[in-house]
């Protein structure tokens, strides 16, 4: 007889993680986009590691926002302001690889 055993596993992050900082960015851009276009879509991922943010995703707009801006005033935010915090918002590299929606799903949301 055959036991069904499972083990189920979860990380849990706080504040500084930079999990939640990259959660942060992307909500940010969100917010800024929304706030200057509400028709606007917005799927939009961050990532860190050390020294780097990349921002990428799918975006359609008539407003322009200015991600880099907004992904240090996110990270000044948080609290990481020194290099000695292993991460500085003014010194950090940041990749914004944004293209607009595919026309694919352009085409569906359009449809509701």
């Amino acid at each position: 007889m055959a036991r069904d055993e499972y083990l189920f596993t979860s990380e849990s992050v706080t504040e500084g993680h930079p999990d939640k900082i990259a959660d942060q960015i992307s909500d940010a851009v969100l917010d800024a986009i929304i706030g200057q276009d509400p028709t606007g879509r917005v799927a939009c991922e961050c990532l860190l590691t050390t020294g780097l943010v990349v921002v990428a995703g799918e975006i359609t707009t008539s407003c322009y926002v200015d991600i880099p801006r907004i992904a240090r005033d996110t990270i000044r935010d948080v609290g990481y302001t020194r290099a000695k915090f292993g991460f500085d918002y003014e010194t950090c590299g940041i990749i914004a690889a944004i293209d607009e929606q595919s026309s694919d799903i352009a085409m569906g949301v359009d449809a509701l």
